[in-house]
């Protein structure tokens, strides 16, 4: 397993050649949609290559449980290239009602092929109502009534049995300061239920970096206290760059090693995955807060773009992403994405800190380079 990185003029038929790999297997590999055109500074994976030694191949051992959101129309095609690698399935999602009555997701198709691949499931409650939309008062309602709390739980628990789930991952964001008590107690609850059945609770939580840290997205997250309770949390270490903020990194390196720096030492490494984001922005340029927002694309298709518009790919060293514009319609783009160097980059820094494993977020759209880097890395471990 290497990475190369394109330089102007290199064709396909050069770097098989070099690598001593077929070119069907460089552009099969790399989902390469116009092979007559590499883009400078694309990355590309080769596998199979007898260039690599065995001392670069030792530097890279991981030892991490890998797992991933999906959706129930998630194409399997996708579903089943990243199944080769995870161990785990977390089926996104089941909302509640104000009464905490349970609306779990048509999933059958889901974990019928999770139960092919042999991959475990979890159900991931959100706080959305029947519609999918979600809403602070649905976490306000579990968090103040203790009747809402007991049905929420008692549903669940119907929910993990009948369906055989390995248990269930609370993704409850935007908790008010005045729920954080209530939200720890439900999440204390739905934790002790699900033990007597031999099951398991995660937790999602927003990417602090201090226990005081002002603002709605983190004053109601108790790294220490969920992380205590829950059999094991997700760092969610993405959403930097995001659809109404400026062009940036979706998962800037540095910004990520700050939030498992401080939750490390707040919760046990044993219990800890980090998120890792399957998914691109392509903003307009300029910029304007209020009014432009990025449209959501895949890292495949960042590349395409970049190919089909004659952008070089640049790649930001502290941010450890890949990144470039380019002008369609006489109207200037930035795109931000990940590719096979960002992915490394971000499995040797869970890997460094001796993490439990790292999440995706999400396998709806296609990333084989990704699945076949975390496959090659995990086999070395075996």
């Amino acid at each position: 397993m290497l990475i190369h990185v394109v330089k102007k003029g290199e064709t396909l038929s050069f770097l098989a050649g070099y690598y001593q790999v077929p070119v069907w297997k460089i552009i099969y590999d790399n989902q390469i949609r116009l092979p007559d055109r590499l883009v400078p500074g694309q990355a590309l994976l080769i596998l199979g290559s007898p260039n690599e030694t065995e001392a670069e191949k030792r530097e890279k051992k991981l030892n991490l449980i890998p797992e991933g959101y999906a959706y129930p129309f998630t194409y399997q095609e996708y579903l089943r290239e990243a199944f080769s690698v995870l161990e785990n399935l977390l089926s996104f999602s089941a909302g509640f009602s104000m009464e905490g009555a349970l609306y779990p997701p048509m999933d059958l198709g889901l974990r019928n092929l999770a139960e092919e691949y042999g991959i475990s499931v979890t159900l991931v409650l959100t706080p959305s109502d029947d519609t999918g939309i979600f809403s602070n008062e649905l976490v306000s309602a579990v968090a103040s009534q203790e009747e809402v709390q007991n049905r929420l739980v008692d549903e669940l628990e119907v929910q993990v049995l009948t369906k055989n789930y390995r248990g269930v991952d609370v993704d409850f964001e935007y908790i008010r300061k005045k729920d954080k008590e209530g939200y720890i107690s439900f999440v204390e609850k739905l934790t002790e239920r699900m033990h007597q059945t031999g099951h398991v609770v995660s937790v999602a939580l927003a990417p602090k970096i201090s226990d005081n840290q002002p603002g709605l997205l983190y004053e109601g997250v108790d790294y220490q206290r969920l992380g205590g309770i829950a059999d094991s949390v997700l760092l969610m270490t993405y959403e930097w760059g995001y659809t109404y903020g400026p062009p940036m990194a979706v998962a800037p390196l540095h910004k990520v090693n700050q939030v498992v720096e401080y939750a490390v030492t707040r919760i046990p490494v044993e219990k800890i995955f980090m998120g890792i984001p399957n998914y691109a922005y392509d903003w307009v340029l300029p910029f304007e807060r209020g009014k432009t927002k990025a449209t959501t694309i895949g890292n495949v298709d960042a590349v395409q773009i970049a190919a089909e518009n004659g952008a070089d790919i640049q790649f930001d060293e502290t941010a450890q992403s890949p990144w470039f514009r380019y002008t369609r319609n006489e109207i200037e783009h930035e795109v931000w994405f990940e590719d096979v160097r960002s992915i490394e980059a971000k499995l040797l820094l869970a890997s460094s800190y001796g993490l439990k494993g790292i999440t995706y977020w999400n396998l709806l759209r296609p990333f084989r380079a990704n699945w076949l880097l975390l496959s090659e890395m995990l086999e070395l471990e075996k």
